[in-house]
């Protein structure tokens, strides 16, 4: 009778710190919350789970290395030639595309500096944005910070809400159609008055909207005159 064959666990010199990232956003992309723990890498790379330590010298290295090459992904979604109204679009679009397909990555590093490659690329590609739009100096530092914030926030939100269970996600989904719907109106006028429309607002609207009211901000604060130019 044949042997099953055995799986030979690999030694760090046998993995890449590549092969690594790979797995774990694999392992993230299956809807997993583990994919950075040692551990399930191992299991994932057929390797000694401390291996991974030759290439990364704890977690949290890989998990900012795991979450700068996930804005690789983001910047590889972006078109050529978009004027910077778009390229905001795009990124944004784009953002929140990847956070939802690797939800474990995107809840625990929206409020991270990966200070790597691609997240620099992804500051430049902003700044260079609100200076095509027309600000400069602290106010191009300024609407950075505010375009980029405002994004990690939104996405790593929705990331952090699709790793609950289903039936929570569906009881608080419904409540804008039922215990909203059951509200005092006496204490609560507004609530019962727009109890319709609250419920039809979707997770896409919502978006869109805080999106352009960024562009919005960028091109008021453009138009605006400076503080030099008041002062003359």
């Amino acid at each position: 009778m044949a042997k099953t064959p055995v799986r030979t666990r690999r030694s760090g010199s046998q993995l890449s710190p590549e092969a690594i990232i790979e797995a774990s956003l694999r392992i993230a992309a299956r809807g997993s919350q583990d994919a950075f723990t040692v551990r399930r890498l191992g299991e994932e790379l057929g390797a000694d789970p401390t291996a991974i330590y030759r290439h990364f010298r704890d977690k949290d290295e890989l998990l900012l290395s795991v979450a700068d090459r996930a804005y690789g992904e983001v910047l590889e979604s972006i078109p050529d030639g978009l004027c910077w109204k778009d390229r905001l679009r795009a990124l944004a679009n784009g953002s929140l595309r990847v956070a939802l397909k690797y939800p474990a990555v995107a809840s625990i590093t929206a409020s991270r500096t990966t200070r790597r490659i691609n997240e620099f690329r992804i500051v430049e590609l902003i700044l260079g944005a609100v200076t095509e739009a027309g600000l400069a100096g602290a106010d191009a530092a300024l609407y950075y910070r505010a375009v980029a914030d405002a994004l990690l926030a939104y996405v790593g939100q929705s990331a952090a809400y699709v790793l609950f269970a289903p039936e929570i996600r569906a009881g608080d989904e419904s409540s804008w159609a039922r215990e909203y719907r059951m509200v005092d109106p006496g204490r609560f006028p507004g609530i019962d008055r727009l109890g319709t429309e609250l419920a039809q607002v979707s997770a896409e609207a919502i978006f869109d909207v805080q999106v352009e009211a960024l562009i919005a901000a960028i091109e008021a604060r453009a138009a605006a005159p400076s503080e030099d130019a008041t002062r003359t």
